[in-house]
C-alpha cells in the first residue's frame, strides 16, 4: 500500500474522528443486544487495536508519537469521568454507607488475593509467585464500574453509592499491599516502615485535599460567578479536577483518577453543581470518553504475556552475566540462569507498569533497557527496535549493544 504524506496534525484529526465514530456506533449496537454501551465502546478499540485491524500501524498513521497524544487524551477522558462520578454521588449517603463499603471494600480485595493465590499455588507456582498472581487479580477499574451504573441510571441509589465507595477502598488498599509487596519481597528494604510511609502519604493527602477542597473551593466558585468570563464555573472545575489528579498520583501516591473523583465530590456540595453536570457532560462523553474506553481495547496485545516473559528472560540473562563476572557475586556453576526470587519479584514488579504505560516503543525499550543496567550492575546496556514490525516491545525484536560478556550471554 502506497503511503500518504499526511501532517502529524492532520493524522491525529483522523485517528480522533474514526476512534470516536467507532466508540459510537459499537455503543450504539451494544445498547441495542440489551448491554452497556461501554461494552460496545472496549470491543471497539479491540477490533482497531493490534488483536484485528492495528490502526494505528496503517500507512496512514505515520507519526510516532501519535498512540502517546491519544493515549493522554485517553487519560483526560477518565479523569473527566471520574470527576462526573464524584459530582453524580452524594457525600453524606456514602458516609452513612460507610460499613458496606469498608466491608465491600477490604472483602474485594482480600478474596481475590487469597483464591488467586491459592489457585497459583495449586499450579506450582511458589508462594511469592502466588501472591503477586493474587495482587493482581485484585486490581479493578473504577472508572468502567462508575460509567456502567452511570448508564444503568442507578448511580445516586443506595446500591450504586455503596459500588462507586467500595471500588475507591478497593483501589487504595491495593496500592497499599503493592507497596508492601515490592517492599518486602522485592528486597527494596524498609518493610513496615515503608509501607507505614506510603499509608501516612494517602491518608494526609486525602485528609488535607478534603479540608482545602471544602473551605476554598464554594468560595472560589462564588468569585468566579461573578467574574465577567465564559464558562468560569466550567474552567475552575476543569482547573480544579486536573490538580487534584495532579496531586493525588504526584504526592499522594495514589491514582491521578482518585484525586478526580474527590474534585467531584467537594463540587456536588456547591451551588455549582447544576451548572457543571451539564457542561461536564457534553465535554467528557461527547468524545474524551469514548477514547478512553476505545483506548483500552487499542493498548490490548493478544501475546502480552509472551512479551513478559520475554523480558523476563532477558532480564535473566543480563543478571547472569553480571554475575559470572563479578568477583564478589555468587559462584555460578555450568549454564545456571537464575537471580533468585526476591530479584525476579522486583523485576516482575517494574518491568510490567514499563511495558503497559503509555509512549513509543523506543520509549518503553529504553526505560527496561536502563533497569536491566541497574540490575545487571552495568551502565550502557541499550536496546534498539530492529525492522518496522507492528509488535509490541520483545526481546527477540531487538539488539543489544553491550559489553562483550552480556552480548555472549544472550546469543
Amino acid at each position: 500500500m502506497v503511503q500518504l504524506p499526511m501532517d502529524p496534525f492532520l493524522q491525529f484529526l483522523l485517528a480522533v474522528a474514526l476512534i470516536v465514530a467507532a466508540a459510537k456506533i459499537a455503543g450504539y449496537l451494544s445498547t441495542r443486544l440489551g448491554q452497556p454501551a461501554v461494552l460496545g465502546e472496549i470491543l471497539a478499540g479491540i477490533v482497531l487495536g493490534p488483536t484485528v485491524l492495528n490502526m494505528l500501524q496503517w500507512p496512514l498513521f505515520s507519526d510516532p508519537q501519535l498512540g502517546e497524544t491519544l493515549s493522554h487524551m485517553a487519560h483526560l477522558g477518565v479523569l473527566l469521568l471520574m470527576f462526573i462520578a464524584g459530582l453524580d454521588v452524594d457525600l453524606r449517603s456514602m458516609t452513612k454507607a460507610g460499613r458496606p463499603v469498608m466491608l465491600a471494600g477490604v472483602l474485594g480485595v482480600l478474596a481475590p488475593v487469597g483464591l488467586g493465590y491459592a489457585a497459583a499455588l495449586s499450579f506450582g507456582f511458589d508462594q511469592q509467585q502466588s501472591l503477586a498472581i493474587g495482587l493482581v487479580l485484585a486490581a479493578t477499574s473504577v472508572s468502567i464500574s462508575a460509567q456502567t451504573m452511570m448508564e444503568l441510571g442507578v448511580l445516586r441509589t443506595r446500591v450504586g453509592v455503596a459500588l462507586l465507595g467500595a471500588a475507591v477502598v478497593d483501589d487504595v488498599l491495593v496500592i497499599l499491599f503493592l507497596s508492601l509487596f515490592i517492599a518486602v519481597i522485592g528486597g527494596g528494604g524498609g518493610g513496615v516502615s515503608a509501607l507505614l510511609w506510603v499509608t501516612v502519604k494517602m491518608v494526609g493527602f486525602l485528609g488535607l485535599a478534603a479540608w482545602l477542597g471544602a473551605r476554598l473551593i464554594p468560595r472560589l466558585g462564588s468569585w468566579v460567578e461573578r467574574l465577567p468570563i465564559s464558562e468560569g464555573a466550567l474552567s475552575l472545575a476543569i482547573v480544579v479536577t486536573l490538580l487534584y489528579a495532579w496531586a493525588s498520583e504526584a504526592i499522594g501516591g495514589m491514582a491521578a483518577i482518585t484525586g478526580a473523583f474527590m474534585a467531584g465530590l467537594l463540587f456536588a456540595r456547591t451551588s455549582l453543581r447544576q451548572q457543571l453536570e451539564g457542561g461536564m457532560h457534553s465535554l467528557a462523553f461527547s468524545w474524551l470518553v469514548p477514547i478512553f474506553f476505545v483506548s483500552i481495547g487499542l493498548a490490548s496485545y493478544p501475546d502480552e504475556a509472551d512479551t513478559i516473559a520475554g523480558w523476563l528472560g532477558l532480564a535473566d540473562n543480563a543478571m547472569y552475566a553480571a554475575r559470572k563476572d563479578k568477583s564478589d557475586s555468587p559462584k555460578v556453576s555450568g549454564n545456571e540462569r537464575t537471580f533468585g526470587k526476591e530479584r525476579a519479584a522486583r523485576l516482575v514488579a517494574e518491568i510490567v507498569p514499563l511495558l503497559t504505560r503509555s509512549g513509543t516503543r523506543e520509549d518503553k525499550l529504553d526505560l527496561v533497557a536502563q533497569l536491566l543496567s541497574v540490575s545487571a550492575g552495568y551502565d550502557g546496556v541499550n536496546f534498539e527496535v530492529s525492522g518496522d514490525s507492528p509488535e509490541p516491545p520483545e526481546w527477540q525484536s531487538a539488539h543489544v549493544r553491550a559489553p562483550k560478556d552480556i552480548v555472549d550471554a544472550w546469543m
